[in-house]
């Protein structure tokens, strides 16, 4: 959610702010509803900060210059305690002296008490957030303790919750230190300067060399470098790692909008994804996954906990998983996992899903699986980020950064990841499919050309897209992988079009949907392949009949060479023919592609959908 970002150099020519402005403006893609910086200006701490866009800091910054600073920090909220104003915007000070501003993302739990504590002291706040809790209890500790390191440390012993915090403080006019628990922050490492970041989007532009902190670590940073203490006082050791792509990739690259620019990003997402993960005689080697092969031989259950367009994802995989290796597999909401007392042991497999590797629901059920003895496999897109490193292993996917609001690109890595595993499975424990594994790879290696194909095609949804502009609902039906794909499309269009749309199993359309069919009617139909098993296709085309019969205007998705179709279809949308368990790295495209335009045509901010986050880093 929040974006956070800190930086300490050696230049003295104002480029603080121009790096932290540079960093907010890379973390836009986060969600958020106000903004600000604090620079060390002297013998005090400045701040600056508005409600609403960047451009409103943009414009505060010009009516109120800073002082030319080195060191500063920086804040882009998404609201949770008090409404998004100037006043709740951070940074927050604490203290009287106006030498100590702090940001925070997350929720402190036990602020209430706390902030109790502190107005009996007789503290005033001038804010509703818990943030300002902290910076009070902040700046207290520090008049006790004139090292901002140790007054951090004091500090986060009290607080309950999940939250990254930086804080600056004009007598130590080098420093920036930053502590986190159950919430995302990452350190950069320059020449002459370092950073801190919710993600390294924050920093991108100045170094690709980070260090990934583990749970419960307090990061201080200078113009010389960065050292890394446990939250008890003891020395740690960041792990290093290499961005694997540069600033250029977090571009639009000529698109109008991410989006845009990401869903033609997907042909590489799923490439990229596949790249390096089979031998010379093309077995399946993956060697991150770092869980002995007997234990996976062993796994009897498997339950993939997600969240949104991530747990769609997952019931995709549902259907290959099962039929590749004959293990039953489990779809969980990851909010839910943790309260529905779920069956569990050591024999079970859990699998996570984020793009994030941040959302703060499915890191909660990650740890609760591992408490219960699962073994836990985090799918992620994000190195050096919360769930992977508290799973027993990690799948990373290679989609590159992804920084609309709405999933795309990150989707069909996920499916393609999950497929992966799903295939690795079956190569360990033999049986029917092991000879297929060579064939489905074969096959996947083809669906990224297919997905280029998509692609070229779709001048006509796009032009769909713009006569519905004043389109009001919209449904979506879709059977075995085409189920989820058609909850994903209707997904998609809630998320950017901001109207309603119902994704069902097309089955049940005689049980109760087909009510809501009128004349006029747009509905979507994923049409499962002719090749399909146990005749789904032709009760698809039957379901297509029946809405078309009431009115409906059929807007059907279907693969290349199926006529059955076009009798009951309005438009038909084609795909290229690919394994039926492949379909949905297709079908979901042309949804993405509509929605985008829709939401277009009405006038929306695509990239930043109202009242949305990026990453759900509270629970």
């Amino acid at each position: 959610m929040c974006g956070i970002v800190g930086y300490v150099g050696r230049v003295s020519d104002g480029t603080a702010l121009d790096v932290v402005m540079e960093g907010l403006s890379r973390l836009e893609y986060r969600g958020y509803d106000s903004a600000g910086v604090a620079l060390i200006a002297g013998d005090h701490v400045e701040t600056r900060k508005k409600s609403g866009k960047l451009a409103n800091l943009r414009h505060e910054l010009d009516e109120h210059p800073l002082p030319p600073s080195r060191t500063g920090i920086g804040h882009t909220r998404w609201a949770t305690h008090g409404g998004p104003t100037d006043q709740n915007a951070h940074p927050h000070r604490g203290g009287t002296d106006g030498k100590l501003a702090l940001i925070h993302n997350g929720i402190i739990e036990n602020f209430h008490a706390l902030k109790s504590e502190l107005l009996e002291q007789g503290i005033v706040f001038s804010s509703e957030t818990d943030t300002e809790v902290v910076a009070h209890l902040l700046a207290a500790a520090y008049a006790t303790t004139p090292d901002l390191t140790e007054a951090m440390r004091a500090v986060v012993a009290r607080l309950e919750g999940a939250f990254t915090l930086l804080a600056v403080h004009a007598d130590q006019p080098d420093v920036v230190v930053g502590a986190r628990r159950n919430s995302p922050l990452v350190v950069g490492l320059g020449d002459d300067a370092n950073y801190l970041g919710s993600d390294v989007a924050a920093f991108i532009g100045h170094t690709r060399h980070a260090l990934e902190l583990a749970q419960d670590q307090i990061v201080t940073i200078t113009p010389d470098g960065a050292t890394v203490i446990n939250f008890d006082g003891t020395p740690a050791d960041g792990k290093a790692y290499e961005v694997t792509w540069d600033a250029a990739a977090a571009e639009k690259g000529g698109y109008a909008t991410f989006m845009e620019k990401e869903i033609h990003d997907q042909p590489h997402a799923v490439r990229d994804t596949l790249l390096g993960r089979t031998d010379e005689e093309g077995r399946l080697t993956l060697d991150e996954l770092r869980i002995p092969e007997e234990k996976l031989r062993e796994i009897d259950r498997i339950t993939i906990v997600a969240c949104g367009t991530a747990a769609y994802a997952g019931m995709v995989a549902k259907y290959a998983i099962e039929r590749w290796t004959r293990i039953p597999v489990e779809v969980s909401l990851a909010h839910e996992f943790r309260y529905c007392d779920p069956i569990v042991d050591e024999r079970t497999l859990v699998v996570s899903i984020s793009q994030s590797g941040e959302t703060m629901d499915t890191l909660m059920a990650v740890k609760h699986a591992r408490e219960l003895g699962a073994l836990t496999i985090s799918i992620c897109n994000t190195h050096g980020s919360t769930i992977p490193r508290e799973s027993d292993a990690v799948l990373y996917t290679h989609a590159g950064p992804e920084i609309a609001v709405a999933s795309t690109k990150a989707f069909l890595a996920q499916i393609t990841a999950s497929y992966i595993l799903g295939l690795y499975l079956a190569q360990l424990r033999g049986g029917t499919y092991v000879d297929d594994i060579k064939a489905v790879l074969k096959e996947l290696a083809e669906v990224p050309g297919k997905i280029e194909t998509v692609l070229e095609r779709m001048g006509r949804v796009k032009e769909i897209a713009g006569f519905m502009a004043d389109t009001r609902a919209v449904l979506f039906l879709g059977r075995h992988v085409g189920y989820p794909v058609a909850l994903e499309g209707a997904l998609k269009l809630k998320e950017l079009a901001y109207i309603h749309a119902e994704g069902f199993a097309a089955g049940e359309l005689k049980h109760g949907p087909i009510a809501l069919i009128e004349p006029g009617q747009p509905v979507f139909v994923v049409v499962p392949s002719p090749s399909s098993e146990h005749g789904l296709h032709g009760k698809v085309v039957s379901n297509i009949q029946e809405i078309r019969a009431r009115g409906a205007r059929t807007l059907v998705i279907a693969e290349d060479g199926d006529e059955a179709v076009v009798p009951f279809s309005d438009e038909v949308i084609r795909v290229p023919a690919t394994a039926p368990l492949l379909a949905p790295l297709l079908t979901v495209v042309p949804l993405q592609v509509f929605a985008l335009w829709l939401s277009t045509a009405k006038g929306l901010d695509v990239d930043q959908p109202r009242n949305l986050a990026k990453s759900v880093t509270v629970e």
